[in-house]
């Protein structure tokens, strides 16, 4: 089985416990307006507007045997593989094939998943997979189609199915300043650490205004450009509200 692949990132420390190979997956449903990958959204191998490729199709033997190649790694930290995107499931035989084999290796497997994808390919994945990094962007469904494109309510309706199937899930919650940081917002992520107190922790990840470049590079209009990166003094405030909501097991990712 062959799929599109844009990036093997090796020696990666924040997507996942230790030290990580990500591995990113071309394709994704979301048209998130802060993204910083806007060249995993099409499924399909692009080039830039400067000819630099994006994305080529690999067999699952060639995506395994780079993974291999840092075992020593993976067994001396703790770590393993993150299969990322773009949304991985989006390419949901040939992610379901790379997490069962890695996993049939004997490594430790994360899905860095945006929740968007059908319930059953998150049950099949399921026994592969030893973390979901899970994607928390807006409080209500009607925030959440106008900054991503899709409503929240498969997304939500997931979460609980991971949750309740005991799966290991840890939120990442991107914030951008005067998008969806507001307190509605936070209020709701704090309310889902109360509803799931399994939840593995909540990473909040500030948006930085970088990705100008890539997006006009694969034709794309990037609309955030008065949009100031998030500060420390924002960061503080976003940990503060949440821990004066009870939620104490969030970070900085």
């Amino acid at each position: 089985m062959r799929g599109v692949v844009f990036n093997i990132q090796r020696f990666t420390l924040h997507d996942g416990p230790g030290i990580r190979t990500t591995v990113f997956l071309k394709g994704c449903p979301l048209r998130c307006v802060w993204c910083h990958n806007p060249e995993a959204m099409s499924p399909e191998p692009e080039t830039s507007s400067t000819g630099q490729p994006f994305g080529a199709l690999m067999t699952a033997d060639e995506v395994l045997a780079v993974i291999a190649k840092d075992r020593r790694y993976y067994d001396n930290s703790g770590g393993g593989v993150t299969f990322s995107g773009g949304e991985p499931l989006f390419q949901f035989k040939f992610t379901l094939e790379l997490a069962e084999r890695a996993k049939a290796a004997g490594l430790h497997v994360a899905i860095d998943t945006a929740g968007f994808a059908p319930q059953r390919h998150y049950e099949q994945i399921l026994p592969y997979v030893d973390l979901f990094l899970y994607d928390i962007k807006a409080d209500s469904g009607e925030l959440h189609r106008a900054l991503t494109g899709v409503s929240n309510d498969l997304i939500l309706r997931n979460l609980d199915a991971l949750m309740t199937y005991g799966a290991r899930v840890r939120l990442r919650c991107p914030l951008v300043p005067g998008v969806n940081d507001h307190a509605d917002h936070l209020r709701f992520i704090a309310g889902l650490a109360a509803r799931y107190p399994a939840l593995d922790g909540i990473d909040l990840m500030p948006f930085h205004n970088l990705a100008a470049g890539k997006w006009h590079a694969v034709n794309k209009t990037w609309t955030l450009g008065e949009v100031a990166s998030a500060t420390t003094a924002d960061q503080a405030r976003w940990l503060d509200f949440l821990r004066a909501a009870g939620c104490t097991n969030a970070t900085i990712g």
